[in-house]
């Protein structure tokens, strides 16, 4: 499984394009991958014949790992150089079964109480029939790890993750084993002449890691004559556990103010025809609300920021995820990296770059990983607000309506008076958990004073 980028740790096989006894060519795709939302293909590094497939389709394989063998023509290995690799193959093959047999021996003959011997196949089985029903991925070691400590299903997706995404980690699943095996002594040691319900009710729930949540069933829905039913593809899947996720994992607050627009508006129009025709790039409004966004963020660090059980991260990092809808209807959010360090012409090119690659499905998986806040512009749609749900594991996302024309009152020396001018509302949702209603109130309004203090007199 070749490295696809910093922030991605695997990727899970959607499809092998090759099959066992199959010539591929150097270069050749032997397989479709999937990482978050964004879909690749594996080339094959050498010319050869695939021998043996060592995963199946739909499963989550971890970066480095080898997921197929293949034979190479011209190798060395033919001949007399043949016999001496079997040799050296046959003496590795027997030290290595001599470690494993002084290691058993070392174990204790019985397993230890809560835990059960199993197999690989065994761990195979397990994930490939008992995980199928979970959202969201699970790496084979969460699995495994699940399987021999006796976690089931429902308690695994109990589990409240701290990986990219909210998914569950190798420290979340032994950290919940763990507070499981203290609340089994504290109930083993506890007088059955005198049982404490009421603490260990408190003990029970004082050991649950931070944010999980009680499984929520949805109500079955039975399809009526006419309707049309429609399999959801793994993207839409993706986003609709990721939402849920989102939902259960964040205390939603939402918070909305109007901007004053009309100098931005008459500015843009006023440099959009020379910016074209000097850049080769359409100057929209998205990058000046990103500008403006990424300069309160330095101001409030604390939005710029993710929730690891009871500590806050502050994000060093100002790398703003993009909302961008796709033909097929799906939504990807491509992540600007640094938007605090560019200007806004580099702001734009970056916009117009991923936006136009996101559409035509060419991003790499690194570059929809590693957002620490988000935006999603309603306005594109020409709606006027909305209440956007946030992007785990950050902690607010930006909302931009449609900027309209409407009447005001203006405030001027003679008096005040009513005027047209070019208004758009600005949504701020964020986690109740770390922030509260004034940091967020005073966030947007930092937004709001950076779009209307905007220098109209500026070069791009």
């Amino acid at each position: 499984m070749p490295k696809m980028g910093e922030s991605v740790i695997e990727a899970t096989i959607t499809k092998w394009l090759k099959k066992e006894g199959d010539t591929v060519e150097e270069d050749d795709s032997i397989a479709e991958i999937a990482t978050d939302k964004v879909d690749s293909e594996i080339p094959s590094p050498v010319e050869g014949t695939i021998k043996k497939l060592l995963y199946n389709e739909g499963d989550t394989v971890a970066v480095g790992e080898v997921i197929a063998e293949m034979s190479v023509e011209g190798e060395e290995g033919e001949g007399e150089g043949e016999e001496e690799g079997e040799e050296e193959a046959t003496e590795e093959k027997s030290t290595a079964s001599s470690g494993k047999e002084e290691t058993k021996a070392q174990e204790p003959a019985e397993p230890e109480k809560g835990q059960v011997p199993v197999s690989e196949t065994d761990i195979k089985n397990y994930s490939a029939k008992d995980f199928e029903s979970l959202s969201g991925f699970y790496s084979p070691l969460v699995r495994s790890i699940a399987q021999k400590e006796n976690v089931s299903v429902e308690e695994l997706q109990s589990i409240q993750g701290s990986g990219k995404e909210g998914r569950v980690t190798k420290r979340d699943i032994l950290n919940y084993i763990e507070k499981r095996g203290e609340k089994g002594k504290a109930a083993a040691t506890q007088e059955p002449s005198a049982p404490k319900e009421e603490p260990a009710a408190q003990t029970s729930a004082a050991s649950q890691p931070s944010g999980a949540t009680q499984a929520i069933q949805a109500p079955k829905v039975q399809a009526w004559e006419g309707d049309n039913i429609i399999e959801m593809d793994r993207m839409r899947r993706m986003i609709a556990d990721h939402m849920v996720t989102s939902k259960h994992v964040s205390p939603h607050v939402t918070m909305f103010i109007d901007v004053d627009m009309t100098d931005i508006v008459n500015w843009r129009n006023k440099v959009k025809k020379e910016f074209q025709q000097r850049e080769g790039e359409k100057i929209t409004f998205t990058p000046i609300f990103l500008e403006a966004a990424a300069k309160a963020l330095k101001d409030y660090p604390r939005v710029n920021a993710s929730v690891d059980g009871y500590n806050i991260i502050e994000r060093k990092k100002i790398n703003i995820g993009m909302a961008t809808a796709l033909p097929d209807g799906n939504l990807i959010v491509p992540v600007i990296k640094d938007a605090d360090q560019k200007n806004l012409l580099g702001l734009t090119k970056s916009v117009n770059d991923l936006a136009n690659r996101a559409r035509n499905k060419k991003l790499s998986p690194d570059e929809v990983a590693g957002g620490t806040f988000s935006l999603t512009n309603f306005g594109s749609f020409n709606n006027i607000t909305g209440s956007p749900i946030i992007n785990q594991p950050e902690v607010a996302i930006l909302g931009v309506g449609a900027i309209q024309k409407k009447p005001v009152v203006v405030e001027s020396s003679a008096g005040d008076m009513i005027g047209i001018r070019h208004i758009t509302i600005l949504s701020i949702t964020f986690d109740h958990r770390v922030v509260d209603g004034a940091m967020g109130g005073m966030f947007l309004n930092r937004v709001k004073h950076y779009l209307e203090s905007f220098d109209t007199e500026r070069n791009m």
